[in-house]
């Protein structure tokens, strides 16, 4: 993989490589995180994905999307990527650094936490091109801010900083830009000392949440609840709880 590094573990960490154009998504780098989330899907308990240099990524590439017929756009173009975020069962968190816009932002919006450096700047840009967002900017944006802040962020195509998207409800946290991958790294390890189970009905509950009516919302939820109250994770937890010892997760 040339425009990713990833590294294995526990935590599992995708970094976009491609510095020299602000990781800009090309569809190289569609199919290399791909494989990149294949491969930590069975050993990770949580992904960070994060941005080498001085961006988190500014977007698509739009050299090679001007150069794509309609057909390659309409048939496959950044699916493939979307698709894997969106089945991939562990807790995904964003490390914003730097520029998140356009595709980038829509990139961080797919994950299930984003974590801002101080010096973030995130936004949709893509009207100055004469186009609009195609990733998911317009539906996540309006979901998370509601529909008069999501329609000037895509009309105007502003950046905005990582305090004001914090204030809006788009960020989960920021910090300074040298403790941004410690303090994800720590979000990701307080979530991976759960029970992995609980954890993925939890983040499958929560996202349905924004799919779904609320009686199919709550349908969903009791299930899971259910389906955890009687799993070996669920009698340990609550037999550790009323043992009071720290439980001992098999999941």
């Amino acid at each position: 993989m040339k425009t990713v590094i990833v590294e294995k573990g526990e935590i599992g960490i995708i970094r976009l490589n491609r510095p020299e154009k602000l990781n800009a998504i090309n569809m190289e780098m569609v199919y290399d995180m791909v494989e990149a989330f294949n491969e930590l899907r069975s050993q990770s308990k949580a992904v960070i994905i994060t941005g080498n240099g001085k961006a988190f990524s500014a977007g698509a590439d739009v050299k090679e999307m001007l150069e794509m017929s309609i057909e390659q756009v309409t048939r496959e173009g950044h699916m493939p990527l979307w698709d894997a975020m969106r089945g991939f069962r562990k807790p995904i968190i964003a490390a914003v650094n730097g520029v998140a816009a356009g595709g980038g932002l829509e990139l961080a919006m797919a994950c299930d936490m984003i974590v801002a450096g101080e010096s973030a700047r995130l936004g949709q840009p893509e009207i100055n091109l004469g186009i609009i967002p195609g990733a998911g900017g317009t539906q996540r944006l309006t979901r998370t801010l509601g529909k008069y802040r999501a329609m000037e962020m895509v009309l105007t195509g502003k950046l905005i900083t990582a305090w004001e998207a914090y204030r809006m409800g788009l960020v989960t946290k920021v910090v300074p830009d040298e403790a941004l991958i410690p303090e994800a790294m720590r979000l990701a390890r307080e979530i991976a000392g759960k029970s992995g189970f609980a954890v993925e009905m939890g983040k499958e509950a929560v996202n349905k949440a924004l799919e779904t009516l609320l009686q199919q919302g709550l349908d969903l939820e009791r299930r899971n609840f259910y389906v955890t109250l009687v799993s070996q994770d669920g009698k340990e937890g609550m037999r550790a709880f009323i043992e009071k010892r720290k439980p001992e997760w098999r999941t």
